[in-house]
């Protein structure tokens, strides 16, 4: 079986090349505590059997300059496909975009909510934000969000207005699933299923969320695979943002879903992140 990560981070020991300007006005905890460079992030993938890996903009660190993921994916062409993060609401937001893709990045994030800016960002699906969505659509570039289920209204509203983006949904949109079945805290999540575009990435966040409660995760796989079905949700490891190292996350993920089938555990731990982002087909041979 294939593996490939959805959701990995680099931070470079080099401030004066790669200075932070976190989103939020202040630096994740986690990026102080255990950063990992590309160099580290490459053994990492060898020692956890990950033949290749999505590298996404540390956007608690870096903010809006791609320059140290654009450099892992230039030194790493093998290995790493990268995902830039932009500020959809800046009047330059597509000549990003463009410049971005052209260096060889294959997707952009947006950062609504996270460690340093809990809650959900009012700006998602602000009209200033539609030229890039539009471009997005048109160039068929996909879109990973970091986003609560409380973003998932306004992400809806976006998704009748550019109908043929294609998005994922970082950690599951961070579900409340408490209640249990039929999970009617996180009901929108389920009911996003309808917009074929929407992708769900799988990461400790999610099977963490599966365990309270009245939920289990046997019973969350089970309806988040009846809603979206294997072909639409793509593991993550969320290394080094996650504690533990990225074999062990692994093996966690690997415990949780071990009950599937054979078929979906390859769409989601390989075959789901080669479909949507198609440049990750052209590496990683080497380490088929």
């Amino acid at each position: 079986m294939q593996i490939v990560d959805t959701h990995t981070h680099v931070i470079s020991s080099d401030t004066t090349r790669y200075p932070h300007a976190p989103v939020g006005g202040r630096q994740s905890a986690w990026s102080r505590a255990h950063p990992v460079d590309i160099d580290g992030l490459v053994r990492a993938l060898d020692e956890a059997g990950v033949s290749r890996a999505v590298v996404v903009q540390a956007s608690t660190v870096y903010g809006h300059d791609n320059r140290y993921v654009a450099e892992a994916v230039r030194t790493h062409p093998d290995r790493f496909v990268g995902v830039y993060s932009i500020d959809a609401l800046a009047d330059d937001a597509t000549a990003q975009m463009e410049k971005y893709q052209e260096q060889g990045l294959s997707g952009f994030r947006l950062f609504t909510t996270g460690t340093t800016m809990p809650g959900q960002a009012d700006w998602l699906g602000h009209e200033r934000s539609y030229p890039t969505w539009a471009y997005a659509e048109r160039n068929d570039i996909p879109v990973c969000l970091q986003m609560t289920i409380q973003g998932l209204p306004a992400l809806r509203r976006l998704l009748e207005r550019f109908p043929r983006v294609r998005v994922l949904l970082d950690h599951c949109a961070r579900p409340d699933l408490s209640d249990g079945p039929p999970y009617r805290l996180s009901r929108e999540l389920f009911e996003l299923a309808d917009h074929p575009g929407v992708h769900l990435k799988l990461t400790h966040r999610a099977l963490d969320a599966a365990k309270v409660g009245k939920s289990t995760s046997e019973a969350f796989l089970a309806d988040l695979l009846a809603s979206y079905g294997a072909g639409r949700i793509a593991w993550g490891s969320n290394f080094p943002a996650a504690e533990g190292t990225l074999s062990g996350i692994l093996d966690e993920a690997r415990g949780a879903l071990a009950g599937l089938c054979d078929d979906d555990l390859r769409s989601i731990f390989g075959g789901t992140a080669l479909a949507f982002y198609p440049a990750l087909a052209t590496t990683g041979e080497a380490h088929a």
